[in-house]
């Protein structure tokens, strides 16, 4: 075919829809590092580990088979953390050093530690719990083309982590933490501190007219789209972003940031830059009480992101046992990019 023949081909599928695919990542790229992490960790399993944590991509039971709840009060699949040896612990830990931002990975270190804490300060048996009684499982194969899933999660934790070439998401994801605050080598842990500071700084900054419209005129006890709510909905309620001067805006943010900010870097960022495109209509709404130190429920509604904050009233004092939930409703388990 002569150049000129070859030039008028390219430019009439182009303007007919045609386009290149796009190239996977390099090996030196944040999710090409991830799966060359995975791949690390599969090689340390013998058969028999392998075919308890590799399930196939499209199986839709184990891709929604994560909960909130402790070992014995839910069974979860793939692999038991204290059923591995400690090189194949620290290669599970190694994934999820690349797969998560550095605050991302020492807000689920301390979750983890937290379980261990409840676990020695009495809450044995079973149900059981303690940082054995986390699980580790992989759907597909990681690949550098290919989409492929990592769930890691046990009590209080479930990290839905889902890779396609360039792209990753978290979403849907459980945090939560019971003890919310302990104390570990002599010093004070709070693994959803952050996420509690800032909510109470950011309703501190309304005015009269924002907080009426902000706070709800009931009491919400739990999480409308917690675990087991795929697929559901909710009305947006609270205050709008539109109705929010530029610095509440920053710091509604900024709160929304404990959680897109879990992810490496570069997912991170495309989510922030997706949050801000959509802050004018991105909700919060507070109920409950308002005084800094006291047990209340928020919610972050936009459209691209639900996020979730409850206390819980089991086990004692509700402001040491929350619950968060942080979702997509666009692109739950990263759909929009292999879901045809």
């Amino acid at each position: 075919m002569q150049k000129s023949a070859l030039v008028t081909l390219l430019i009439l599928l182009a303007h007919a829809g045609f386009s290149q695919p796009a190239s996977p990542p390099t090996p030196d790229s944040a999710t090409g590092k991830i799966t060359a992490a995975a791949k690390g960790f599969l090689a340390t399993l013998d058969d028999a580990q392998r075919q308890k944590v590799l399930f196939e991509f499209n199986n839709e039971n184990q891709r929604k088979k994560w909960s909130n709840l402790p070992s014995g009060a839910f069974q979860r699949a793939g692999l038991r953390m204290g059923d591995l040896t400690k090189p194949q612990r620290d290669a599970v830990w190694g994934v999820l050093a690349v797969a998560l931002s550095k605050s991302g990975n020492e807000k689920v270190r301390q979750i983890v530690e937290a379980d261990e804490v409840l676990k020695n300060s009495g809450g044995g048996g079973r149900p059981t719990f303690g940082q054995d009684e986390f699980f580790i499982s992989i759907l597909g194969q990681p690949s550098p083309a290919d989409p492929w899933m990592l769930q890691f999660g046990g009590h209080h934790l479930a990290l839905n982590i889902t890779i396609v070439g360039e792209h990753g998401t978290l979403t849907p994801s459980h945090t939560a933490a019971q003890p919310a605050i302990y104390q570990l080598e002599g010093k004070t842990v709070r693994p959803l501190g952050r996420e509690t500071d800032k909510a109470f700084a950011l309703l501190s900054s309304l005015d009269e007219a924002q907080r009426k419209q902000a706070i709800l005129g009931f009491e919400m006890r739990d999480l409308v789209l917690g675990p087991g709510r795929d697929g559901q909905t909710i009305e947006p309620e609270g205050v709008k972003g539109s109705a929010l001067n530029e610095k509440q805006r920053e710091m509604l943010l900024d709160l929304a940031s404990e959680w897109t900010g879990i992810m490496y870097e570069a997912a991170a960022k495309a989510k922030m830059d997706e949050l801000k495109q959509n802050i004018a209509n991105t909700w919060f709404a507070w109920s409950g009480p308002t005084e800094k130190g006291k047990a209340a429920y928020f919610r972050i509604q936009g459209p691209t992101v639900v996020i979730e904050y409850a206390p819980q009233r089991l086990g004692g004092d509700p402001t040491k046992h929350l619950h968060t939930i942080y979702r997509d409703p666009t692109n739950e388990y990263g759909a929009k990019w292999w879901k045809k």
